[in-house]
């Protein structure tokens, strides 16, 4: 059974850092793409960062110098490390595992990331 849990979400004042953890079970998120989605209060969920099984990276415009998203493979664990926060920022965060050789999207449950001061 595939699992995926995020972790390290808070309360952050404006220009803080939180890093967030996405740790897995059940799959090895080396061999999959893996991405960071959130959604804020009223809003559609939006991808945030990618890191691909090949280790590419891509970001969205507005985290792009802020956010980085990082894999450590021994830990089975994907991060996201997100500085310079800012109050559009607050939503809660979820990792997604797409398994592209059966098609299958794995999710977590997410963590909420609050910027406020």
């Amino acid at each position: 059974q595939v699992q995926l849990v995020e972790s390290g979400g808070g309360l952050v004042q404006p220009g803080g850092s939180l890093r967030l953890s996405c740790a897995a079970s059940g799959i090895l998120l080396s061999i999959n793409n893996i991405y960071w989605y959130r959604q804020a209060p009223g809003s559609e969920r939006e991808l945030v960062a990618t890191i691909t099984s090949g280790g590419s990276i891509i970001y969205e415009d507005s985290v792009k110098g802020r956010f980085t998203i990082s894999r450590d493979n021994a830990k089975n664990t994907v991060y996201l490390q997100m500085n310079s926060l800012k109050p559009e920022d607050t939503a809660v965060y979820y990792c997604k595992a797409w398994n592209f050789r059966i098609n299958m999207n794995y999710w977590g449950k997410g963590t909420l990331v609050t910027v406020s001061s």
